[in-house]
């Protein structure tokens, strides 16, 4: 019998659509599982690095998201033990130039709206909301793949399945039970608020990085400039999984007050009227990326801390690597998918692995202080902007 052409991804995130429009491009039929009843605007913004704009302009998705990202002109590295800027990274041109692929800021519902719009216009993508991935078991053609919409219980027959369901994912439990999520001991508070509520200087088309004692702040422009995304990260023991927990304005307050933090810093942060809370979870390193025709993708095999903004990024390389190795021509029977799979899992292990690295090690970095924190920002003001901005070409300079 025929392998069969259908490819079926669990999650209608971030990874699983972009995954859906790589895989569509090389000639499959993809069938999407999402068990939200609608795709709502959930989380906040997201930085897109060249590495990872890349992938989306080779998708055709310059036209759906040119009204919505931000391209920044610089990152400016602030310090709360200096009261400022220690040095202002180029992104913008420079970046662009660097790197052949832009810089871009957006919201996350934004890319995801995008992504689907664009997958709702290609014929061979099926998206199917409130459908709930169930099992999945070998056949002759392939895989059958059972999901659940409501009481009416489905399936569908892949060549292959790939879990992008996010980091508590239902697929990766299916496959690697003893696999779970780690709680990293630190919180993001995630707001927004409208630029015109801030000084023009602080609406600036660019990324604010604050490093401060035991905690830290980002800020920049999403939709079109109209509103500024603010995160803040401080370490607690709250844990409880999810994106989208209310969050008390005082709490985040008091963790950056004075005089530790300068007024610039705690004038963004008071100006955000509601806050939503999120635990940040990590997939330990080492988590297998397939098992036979089943493979792994984005925050279901390796959700990362957020200090090197790369997230998104990776899920989204993952997409198009997985795309190239699960080509045409390797998916002749199951186990030339399953060979497929592994080295698409092999393809990206040692990249995956140094940016989770350089996450962690950046996170230690932001929230030094005393003496340390001294030098750090001395390292970083004797460092340079164009320095600065080469330590970043092994990320942003990435192709598939």
């Amino acid at each position: 019998m025929a392998l069969s052409r259908t490819i079926v991804i669990a999650g209608a995130g971030i990874g699983g659509l972009t995954a859906a429009l790589a895989l569509a491009a090389r000639g499959f039929r993809i069938v999407v599982l999402e068990k939200a009843e609608r795709l709502e605007e959930v989380g906040a913004g997201l930085q897109l690095s060249p590495n990872a704009s890349r992938v989306l302009v080779e998708l055709g998705l310059t036209e759906r998201l040119k009204l919505r990202a931000v391209t920044p002109e610089a990152v400016s590295i602030m310090s709360a033990r200096a009261g400022g800027e220690l040095l202002r990274m180029p992104l913008g041109e420079a970046a662009s130039a660097r790197a052949g692929a832009p810089y871009w800021v957006v919201h996350r519902a934004d890319l995801q709206s995008a992504l689907a719009g664009a997958v709702a216009d290609h014929p061979d993508i099926d998206l199917k909301l409130g459908a709930t991935f169930e099992d999945v078991a070998p056949h002759a053609k392939g895989l059958t793949v059972v999901h659940r919409s409501g009481t009416i219980r489905r399936s569908d027959l892949a060549s292959a399945l790939i879990g992008a369901d996010g980091i508590w994912s239902t697929v990766r439990q299916h496959l690697f039970p003893e696999v779970q999520p780690r709680f990293s001991g630190l919180i993001a508070w995630r707001g927004t608020l409208d630029a015109t509520q801030l000084p023009k200087d602080y609406t600036a088309r660019r990324v604010q990085l604050w490093m401060g004692p035991n905690a830290h702040l980002v800020a920049y422009p999403i939709a079109g400039g109209r509103q500024i995304n603010v995160v803040a990260v401080l370490p607690g023991t709250w844990n409880r999984p999810g994106w989208s927990t209310p969050g008390d304005v005082s709490e985040a307050m008091d963790a950056f007050a004075g005089p530790r933090w300068p007024p610039a810093a705690r004038m963004m942060l008071a100006a955000v009227e509601s806050w939503r809370k999120w635990a940040l979870f990590g997939v330990p390193d080492g988590c297998p990326w397939s098992k036979g025709s089943v493979a792994l993708l984005g925050d279901a095999v390796h959700a990362m801390l957020p200090f090197a903004a790369q997230g998104a990024g990776m899920a989204i390389e993952d997409a198009a690597v997985l795309a190239r190795h699960l080509s045409l021509e390797a998916a002749e029977s199951s186990k030339e998918v399953a060979a497929a799979l592994t080295q698409y899992g092999r393809a990206r292990q040692a990249r995956v692995r140094r940016v989770q690295r350089t996450a962690r090690q950046q996170g230690r970095i932001y929230h030094l202080s005393g003496p340390l924190a001294l030098a750090r920002d001395l390292a970083i003001r004797a460092l340079g902007p164009e320095r600065m901005l080469a330590r970043q070409d092994w990320i942003y300079g990435w192709r598939p």
